[in-house]
């Protein structure tokens, strides 16, 4: 299967999760995020504001914020198909944009180097175990982390893990993989397979 028809079969998949098995799996992983080593030692975590039917980031970006976590929250420029991330404190700072998705408005909140952010949770909508990743089409976190060098995390269903991703030459794969039932190193499982 390409990419697209992907895509279509695991959103397929998603959604017919009922709201309570979405909402129980995404305090499972929820769970397992807070409790990482790297979460634990970041001051600045990149995230999206999710929206059905991903892993529910809302609550999880609360209890981050509760244990003195600063969020980043992204912002896409559709022209360019860059991103900027912005540190984010309540909803009163976010816009509604295209295809609904929740941003940050630039004049109330602060822009932040990529540097500066030491987690990133990067969203997604197929993976497999070795960490490579089917968007939603349009390339931003691609280019954003090709000169991030701290941790990528993603948060994903069961049902959003397929044996192959086939990738293109720009495809960064991500370093870790929640989802309900586990913790998948990519990073070390891509390291095992060239040795």
């Amino acid at each position: 299967m390409n990419k697209k028809e992907l895509r279509t079969m695991v959103r397929r998949d998603l959604l017919s999760l009922s709201p309570e098995q979405h909402k129980i799996k995404s305090d499972m992983i929820h769970n397992k995020v807070i409790n990482m080593e790297e979460i634990k030692k970041a001051t600045i975590i990149g995230i999206t504001i999710s929206n059905i039917p991903e892993v529910e980031t809302k609550k999880l970006i609360e209890s981050l914020r509760k244990q003195g976590k600063e969020i980043a929250i992204p912002r896409c420029n559709s022209k360019t198909r860059e991103m900027a991330f912005y540190i984010y404190e309540d909803e009163n700072q976010l816009e509604t944009v295209y295809m609904d998705l929740k941003e940050p408005i630039p004049s109330l909140t602060t822009e932040i180097s990529s540097n500066e952010i030491d987690v990133m949770i990067t969203p997604g909508i197929v993976y497999d175990q070795k960490g490579f990743r089917i968007g939603y089409g349009g390339g931003y976190y691609d280019r954003y982390l090709t000169n991030f060098e701290n941790p990528t995390i993603s948060m994903a269903f069961e049902v959003q893990i397929v044996e192959k991703v086939p990738t293109d030459a720009y495809d960064l794969p991500i370093c870790k993989l929640i989802t309900e039932e586990r913790i998948i190193n990519c990073k070390k499982i891509r390291e095992e397979e060239t040795i």
